[in-house]
C-alpha cells in the first residue's frame, strides 16, 4: 500500500496538538536581498579582522566562530581581555532573520548595524572607539582600496558597520532537509526524523513556540532554565553581569542572585526570567544550549522540556511535562539535526600590513 504522506499542518491537527493562539506553521526560509559583493568582501575581511577591537587582540569571530556553528561552543561567552561574560553566545547564522537581537531582545533585528556597532563598542564586547579603528584601517592601502570600491569613499565608522552588515546577510542556513521536505521533498527526511516532525508539532508542542520560516515565535518565555553557576562563582563574569544591569538602570541590580532577561530592557516584573526564542535552525552545530549554556545536548534539552522545564515564578503556561518514551525522544532529536544545511564555513583571511603613509594623506 502506498504511504498517506500528510502535511505538517495537517498532522498536527489530525493528532490534536496543543496549540498556541495565531501559531504559524513550518515554512521554509526565504532569500534575503542579496547585498553587493563588494561590501560583503570587505565585511568579510573586517568580521575577523582583530584591529577592529580596543586592543587589536580580538575579532568578531572570536566569539562567533565559524568552526563552532558561528558562536564560541563555549556554555558562557568571552568577555573583552580582562573580562568575561555572564551569557551564552548565539550563533550569527540567521541573525539577519530576527525581529529582535540578543537573548534580551533589547535591539531591534531590523538594524543590523546598530548591532554590529554594539559589538564592537560595548565595554565587554569589543571595546573599540569607532574614530580609533578607522584611523587605523586608513594606514591600510588594501583596506583604503577596498572601502573605495565598496562605498567610494575611505574607511569610516558607519562604512564598517554597513560593511559587516552586508557579510553578516550572507551567514545563512543553505540546503537544510527541513526546507526541502517543506518544498515537497518527503526523502529528505529519514522515517525518524519525519516521527520526530509529528512529536514536534504534536506531543512535544514544540511548534507553539518555534514555528515559522525561522522557527521561533520570536517571544520571550520564561522556562526556568538554571543558572550557570560561573555567573556568581567568576568574579569577573559577576563583574559584569553587575555592570551591564546597572548601566541598563535595572533597579536593585546589586541584589539580583539570577539573569533577569527581558526584565533588564522592559523593567516589567512581567518580563522577569525571560529570554527570546532562539531559532533552531542549525541547532545541532550551536551547542551547548540556553542562555546559561545550562545544557551541552540536544538529549539535554529535549529531557529538560520532557520534565516539564524548570521551576520560575513567571514559567511559561505553555511548558508542561510531556511524557516521551525513550524512542520518541531520540526521534525528536533526529529532526532537530534535520534543521541544519549545508556548513557555512568560510576561512579566516590573510590581513594586510600596515603601511607608512605619505606626509599630507593623514
Amino acid at each position: 500500500m502506498r504511504p498517506l504522506v500528510l502535511s505538517c499542518f495537517t498532522t498536527w491537527i489530525l493528532l490534536g496538538a496543543v496549540s498556541a493562539a495565531g501559531a504559524q506553521d513550518l515554512q521554509p526560509l526565504p532569500p534575503l536581498e542579496a547585498p553587493k559583493a563588494e561590501q560583503v568582501e570587505l565585511g568579510k575581511y573586517l568580521f575577523f579582522e582583530p584591529r577592529l577591537s580596543g586592543d587589536g587582540g580580538i575579532s568578531c569571530d572570536t566569539c562567533h566562530n565559524p568552526a563552532t556553528g558561528w558562536g564560541d561552543g563555549k556554555p558562557l561567552s568571552t568577555g573583552y581581555p580582562g573580562s568575561e561574560y555572564f551569557r551564552n553566545a548565539q550563533t550569527l547564522l540567521n541573525a539577519a532573520y530576527y525581529k529582535r537581537s540578543y537573548w534580551d531582545g533589547r535591539l531591534a533585528g531590523a538594524d543590523l548595524p546598530t548591532l554590529v556597532r554594539d559589538h564592537l563598542t560595548e565595554a565587554h564586547f569589543m571595546q573599540v572607539d569607532g574614530r580609533l579603528f578607522a584611523e587605523r584601517l586608513k594606514q591600510i592601502p588594501e583596506y583604503v582600496e577596498m572601502f573605495k570600491t565598496a562605498f567610494g569613499g575611505e574607511p569610516t565608522f558607519g562604512r564598517t558597520l554597513s560593511a559587516v552588515t552586508a557579510f553578516l546577510k550572507t551567514i545563512t542556513s543553505r540546503n537544510a532537509p527541513i526546507d526541502r521536505y517543506l518544498r515537497g521533498d518527503t526523502a529528505a527526511l529519514s522515517t525518524e526524523a519525519r516521527n520526530g516532525l509529528v512529536l514536534f508539532q504534536g506531543k512535544a508542542g514544540c511548534i507553539q513556540c518555534h514555528n515559522g520560516a525561522l522557527l521561533s515565535d520570536q517571544k520571550f518565555h520564561a522556562l526556568g532554565v538554571p543558572e550557570n553557576p560561573d555567573l556568581f562563582a567568576d568574579p569577573l563574569r559577576h563583574i559584569t553581569f553587575r555592570r551591564f544591569f546597572r548601566t541598563l538602570g535595572a533597579p536593585n541590580a546589586e541584589n539580583y542572585r539570577q539573569d533577569p532577561g527581558l526584565y533588564g530592557v522592559t523593567k516589567e516584573k512581567a518580563d522577569w526570567g525571560k529570554f527570546r526564542t532562539p531559532s533552531l535552525r542549525e541547532v545541532s552545530r550551536t551547542a551547548p544550549y540556553m542562555h546559561s549554556g545550562a545544557f551541552a545536548t540536544l538529549e539535554d534539552v529535549v529531557a529538560f522540556y520532557d520534565r516539564g522545564g524548570g521551576q520560575h515564578p513567571n514559567k511559561s503556561p505553555l511548558i508542561r511535562p510531556l511524557g516521551l518514551t525513550a524512542a520518541e525522544k531520540r526521534a525528536l532529536v533526529e529532526f532537530l539535526k534535520s534543521l541544519a544545511g549545508d556548513p557555512v564555513v568560510i576561512e579566516r583571511p590573510d590581513w594586510p600590513d600596515y603601511q607608512p603613509r605619505k606626509l599630507g594623506q593623514n
